[in-house]
């Protein structure tokens, strides 16, 4: 195994998992954070169970600091039901953001990662085989660094122009709440969709609340717009002004200058998928930096951008349209917006996560079925508690129906795949049965083969 030096710039969930994945696979990793403490302040507030997948991977029991949610309620105005998009269990998970950065660290200390605080990075720039980091201490070099320094990227300027901006910003008075004891609301996201005052209400973890109030529909009265809630006892520990950006890097790579989280991609709040994207984003690039750090071309990096970029873009998308469907307009919009919202797909409200489009590592038909090639493959549950991303392990596994191995091709890095047989699994669904199965190492169906 061939050992690297990665940095990765900032701190948050997103490099700090990112570390975690690159440590475990054997790497010397250093994360540089401006910050000389952790962040107090909540920001993410939810992620689904595909995000929830990648913590897992980095070794962080996520449970641990959250809550299920219940889904999606909307009401009108006068916070009467118009439609309700429960969610099933285990499919989204409410948490403190502080909560689980505290245990990223704790598992980064465990790793050997190295975390340096209060470092000020000022300059990146590629060299032939890495990158060499200007930080206000010392100079670094690197074999790939990792720009997950948020929306004020210093990495994202090394790396190319400025994001493609896919929907207006649209500014929002965000407020965090602590409770003496729980309230008395429904347990899911409350949405109240105008016309007159667009906000958000949900409970977190915990006896913590958060409330948001669109801040173009005029001047908030905080105690009376809480009172609608049930929330007016509730103890106001931040209320800070956000504007939600709507956006998706260009560039995503520079040499081995990479881009992850929101250093990549801004997107409104309205389908709970900020951090969710971030995370998606370490744990792919983290199996393609290992490969290439193994011996596999540098093109492999590519694959960065043209997989993420996309997926990013739809989910972007989707969440800039969704808050419109429920937000935007006046009287006229809201009653037209009862009726849409009625009819509006499930599936849309839940924001599945659309499949990475056909590459190199995505092998997916031009035309036909895809066969979930491109999709997480599902995480069956096993015996004894155990589910299948228990037994894949970290690296390329290959789901075979019968004693005969296919002919898979070469994998990254030299990279050999673990063979697990199906007759010791569940069954996977319609889309993968009878069926050989590749699953990379973020757990992505790379390829399927014919029925048995």
């Amino acid at each position: 195994m061939t050992v690297g030096r990665v940095v990765v710039v900032g701190a948050g969930p997103v490099g700090l998992t990112a570390a975690l994945l690159l440590a475990h696979r054997g790497h010397e990793v250093q994360v540089l954070e401006r910050r000389a403490e952790p962040s107090t302040l909540p920001r993410a507030v939810h992620l689904d169970a595909e995000a929830q997948r990648v913590l897992a991977d980095a070794g962080v029991d996520f449970a641990r600091i959250s809550a299920p949610g219940a889904g999606l309620r909307l009401l009108d105005a006068d916070h009467r039901v118009l439609a309700e998009f429960p969610r099933d269990p285990g499919a989204a998970g409410m948490f403190h953001q502080p909560d689980l950065e505290d245990l990223l660290r704790a598992a980064l200390e465990r790793s050997g990662a190295e975390l340096v605080t209060g470092v000020e990075v000022r300059s990146v720039r590629r060299t032939r085989h890495g990158a060499r980091v200007v930080t206000d201490r010392s100079e670094l070099v690197a074999d790939a660094v990792l720009g997950c320094d948020g929306a004020r990227s210093t990495v994202a300027r090394a790396v190319g122009p400025r994001p493609r901006r896919i929907a207006r910003p649209d500014r929002w008075l965000v407020v965090d709440l602590l409770a003496e004891q729980p309230l008395p609301v429904w347990p899911g996201v409350h949405q109240v969709c105008g016309p007159g005052r667009a906000a958000t209400f949900m409970p977190v973890a915990g006896l913590r609340y958060r409330a948001e109030f669109r801040l173009a529909d005029g001047p908030v009265d905080l105690p009376a717009e809480l009172a609608r809630f049930g929330a007016s006892s509730c103890e106001v520990v931040r209320a800070a002004e956000y504007t939600y950006g709507a956006q998706v890097a260009r560039r995503w790579r520079s040499g081995r200058v990479l881009l992850c989280g929101d250093a990549a991609h801004l997107t409104p709040p309205f389908i709970g998928q900020g951090l969710g994207l971030g995370l998606r984003d370490a744990h792919q690039l983290a199996w393609k930096v290992d490969a290439v750090l193994a011996g596999a071309p540098d093109s492999l990096l590519d694959t960065h951008g043209a997989e993420r970029a996309a997926h990013a873009r739809s989910l972007v998308r989707l969440a800039a349209l969704t808050g419109w469907l429920m937000t935007a307009g006046g009287p006229r919009a809201a009653r037209l917006r009862r009726l849409v919202l009625r009819l509006l797909p499930r599936t849309l409200l839940a924001a599945g996560s659309p499949p990475l489009r056909r590459g190199p590592w995505v092998r997916r038909p031009r035309l036909g079925p895809a066969h979930g090639v491109g999709r997480l493959v599902p995480d069956v549950p096993l015996k004894r508690g155990r589910r299948l991303d228990d037994v894949l392990g970290p690296g390329w596994a290959l789901l075979v129906c019968s004693t005969e191995v296919p002919v898979v091709p070469p994998l990254p890095g030299g990279a050999r795949p673990r063979v697990l047989h199906r007759g010791a699994l569940p069954d996977l669904g319609p889309a993968l049965r009878d069926r050989w199965v590749l699953v990379r190492p973020d757990r992505v169906v790379a390829a399927v083969g014919p029925r048995a």
